[in-house]
């Protein structure tokens, strides 16, 4: 089965109201959509998280895939990537994203071809039921959604989550330029759902170490499950450790320096920040080997979704819930989507590879909007348009 053409369409994916975040507002992501087509007719899909893989795949990558066996995964990263540590000690990070898409959609491919889904090829299923927290955070104002701007709203949409679906494990933005903030939402929420809600959050390396130690031990009385990035480097993560029993997340996926520093407790990723669906594997195994725990983050569409819904069915130590926005996203380029969980869960698909179905007519409108807009600025101050907020913010 050979390789026809490869095609990177780059677009906007908007949430529903723009989230605030410690960088600013963010509206949206702009991920690249991958199109693999073979000599047969059958189209493999893929993502990756940046507009800027869509070049290298479409001017770069592309031509030195037609022809090539579509099966032939290893002859493509040959073909695509130095040697790989070359391509990381240069920092290539967007070339490492736009194979990781290309990867993903030859898995589809293979799925496709042998009438199997993903999680099959990958040795079966240990869970057909997938995990997923929803998201909380305060929110502006979207076109046809108004945000949660109080601590209040934002524990007041937690309780409707719980309400209407179920939802009992959370994760939210905890980077307010006042830690006090924040602290208040976790608070209420603690209060309203009680203990049985499960609290996850995410400061995006928001506060100074001395701030962070404040905030420990309230934390810990709260009950926090987990805490991403809460100080600037892996280093700060480590002298936190000394005061706090709080696991530590980070996207910062360099295992042989939290092996060394012993922190993070768990990396936060997904396929195509590690070059595709096979060093994903690979380094999740070594996370076990590690005892290091491993999660999948958000923003993706439901092709990049659907990708990692298929390796956590799969991989039996992504044992915490994955990260979700699915509840704020109000479309998606696949037909079957968006995902939402109910009860905390999204059931893997069982369609043949990763089991979607493009929208085309939804790509195409993500598309325009991305070539008449540019991608989404998650940097965006509304209190300061024109400029950027700025670290640390305490």
């Amino acid at each position: 089965m050979k390789i026809r053409r490869v095609k990177a369409t780059p677009i906007n994916y908007r949430l529903e109201a723009p989230y605030v975040w410690v960088f600013g507002e963010l509206d949206g992501f702009s991920p690249t959509i991958v199109e693999v087509e073979t000599e047969d007719g059958l189209v493999g899909l893929g993502e990756a998280p940046t507009p800027a893989a869509a070049a290298i795949i479409n001017d770069v990558l592309a031509p030195r895939l037609a022809g090539r066996d579509a099966f032939d995964i290893a002859g493509a990263e040959e073909a695509c990537l130095p040697f790989w540590s070359g391509v990381q000690s240069i920092n290539d990070r967007t070339r490492i994203m736009a194979f990781g898409a290309i990867e993903m959609a030859l898995w589809d491919l293979r799925g496709k071809a042998w009438k199997q889904p993903l999680y099959q090829l990958l040795g079966g299923a240990v869970r057909k039921e997938i995990p997923f927290t929803d998201y909380f955070s305060l929110r502006g104002d979207g076109p046809k959604v108004k945000g949660e701007k109080t601590p209040e709203a934002v524990a007041d949409y937690c309780v409707e989550l719980h309400e209407r679906h179920g939802t009992t494990f959370f994760e939210g933005k905890f980077s307010t330029e006042n830690p006090k903030v924040s602290l208040r939402m976790v608070e209420l929420i603690r209060e309203k759902l009680g203990d049985g809600a499960m609290i996850r959050i995410d400061s995006n390396q928001a506060y100074s170490l001395a701030t962070a130690r404040q905030l420990t031990r309230p934390l810990e009385e709260l009950g926090v499950r987990n805490w991403e990035d809460p100080v600037a480097t892996i280093e700060e993560m480590r002298e936190l450790r000394r005061h706090t029993s709080i696991p530590f997340s980070t996207h910062n996926i360099d295992i042989a320096r939290a092996m060394e520093l012993k922190v993070p407790d768990a990396f936060v990723g997904n396929p195509p920040a590690h070059g595709g669906i096979g060093r994903m594997l690979r380094f999740v195994g070594a996370c076990e080997h590690a005892g290091i725990d491993y999660w999948c983050y958000s923003g993706d569409t439901g092709i990049g979704s659907a990708c990692y819904l298929h390796l956590c069915a799969a991989l039996g130590w992504i044992r915490e819930p994955n990260q979700s926005l699915f509840r704020m996203q109000p479309m998606d380029v696949i037909e079957e989507g968006p995902f939402a969980p109910r009860n905390n869960i999204v059931p893997v698909p069982e369609g043949h590879g990763l089991g979607v179905t493009l929208a085309h007519d939804r790509l195409a409108a993500c598309h325009r909007d991305f070539v008449e807009n540019g991608p989404c600025n998650k940097y965006h101050d509304p209190e300061k348009p024109g400029t950027y907020r700025r670290l640390p913010l305490n």
